[in-house]
């Protein structure tokens, strides 16, 4: 078996997923997902904030379900036997509404349920039965919002030993959430290293981050702009500063999407008049923002491939051959007229489709035009 040298924490929605999908097989092997189920409705939530089981009303449970199903089918079907993780902390708490879909992801799947220590112990359980039943193991998932102290790691102990979790099939995925700049955050990936990555013989060590801003539809903002990959800065920074840590750690980021994508539910608001056009490069993401209908002041068709044609044109841009992402970019870029400009699901499809698989080539050192 090949072992998967990337996580990419990715929301459970269409354009994450087809995306995974459409990549090459062999580099969907070097990459294990952690999914994100979104929630069906309500506000956006607050990452960490604890839920609890909620009782069996009057057919909101149901009506998740019919909802959820079909929606975990698909990411089965994208899967395709592969493996990776799957949070289910935005609807777990409806155990009943969920349970058809998280049974049929532990049973028709390759991917590991996961819990973490702030949950209600109550669901925690039930993810613990739940993996217990698939075989397959769990994946432990701590925000490291900040600076970790030891009372974290007897906390973490202690759901151990309370879910009766076995280090051998259990993964540890340290997330540190939104990085905005380098030196502070890796500092709080080597104490959690420290402090929980040693704790015990973890089946597999993860360290995530997401340094992809949050693009808020503000029509006077930049139109073209880089941001500094500080997720892959922070990875590589806690790897310098503990080369002869026992068991290799593997690198995660949120993709070409903000650290709070899948904490908003499925349910968009009406569609916002600006989307993003996105491409990574050895240390930054190149983003351009586009509009998604006509306006008094831009033509969509033209200001979407003239962001196509500003990344094309760029140093960073790697060429149409180097995948299918690069691929797209080249015909917008060169197009006219308004078919095959792509809408913004479309955009940020393209977007985790050439990021996972540059980065997957950039951590085997591959990462070059020219390179196979």
């Amino acid at each position: 078996m090949v072992e998967p040298i990337y996580v990419p924490v990715l929301p459970a929605k269409r354009s994450a997923w087809d995306a995974y999908a459409q990549l090459d097989l062999h580099l969907r092997r070097r990459i294990a997902p952690l999914w994100t189920l979104v929630p069906r409705i309500g506000p956006e939530r607050t990452r960490g904030a604890r839920t609890v089981p909620t009782p069996d009303p009057d057919g909101d449970q149901a009506t998740l379900s019919a909802w959820l199903t079909p929606r975990t089918d698909q990411l089965i079907e994208a899967m395709d036997g592969m493996t990776g993780w799957v949070d289910a902390v935005h609807v777990e708490d409806s155990v009943h509404g969920a349970a058809t879909s998280l049974w049929r992801l532990m049973t028709r799947s390759g991917l590991r349920l996961v819990t973490g220590p702030e949950r209600d112990p109550v669901l925690q359980r039930y993810a613990a039965d739940l993996a217990f039943l698939s075989g397959r193991g769990i994946g432990v998932r701590v925000l490291v919002d900040d600076l970790l102290e030891e009372p974290r790691s007897t906390e973490l102990s202690r759901l151990m030993d309370r879910l009766c979790l076995l280090p051998s099939t259990t993964d540890l995925i340290l997330d540190i959430g939104p990085v905005t700049e380098s030196a502070e955050a890796s500092k709080k990936g080597i104490a959690a290293l420290d402090l929980l990555g040693a704790l015990v013989p973890w089946r597999t060590v993860v360290l995530t981050s997401g340094a992809f801003p949050r693009v808020h539809d503000t029509p006077g903002a930049e139109l073209s702009y880089a941001v500094e990959r500080h997720d892959h800065q922070l990875y590589q920074a806690v790897r310098a500063a503990r080369p002869a840590f026992p068991r290799a750690v593997v690198y995660g980021d949120y993709s070409v999407d903000h650290v709070f994508s899948a904490n908003i539910p499925h349910i968009p608001p009406p569609r916002p008049a600006w989307g993003v056009m996105r491409y990574t490069a050895p240390d930054a993401f190149l983003i351009g923002r586009a509009p998604t209908r006509n306006s008094y002041r831009f033509d969509r068709v033209e200001r979407v491939r003239a962001m196509a044609r500003w990344i094309t044109e760029s140093d960073a841009f790697r060429g149409a051959d180097y995948g299918d992402g690069e691929g797209w970019l080249r015909e917008c870029a060169d197009g006219e007229g308004a078919k095959g400009s792509g809408n913004a699901g479309t955009w940020i499809k393209v977007g985790h489709v050439q990021h996972m698989n540059f980065v997957v080539r950039q951590l085997m050192g591959k990462s070059r035009r020219h390179d196979p």
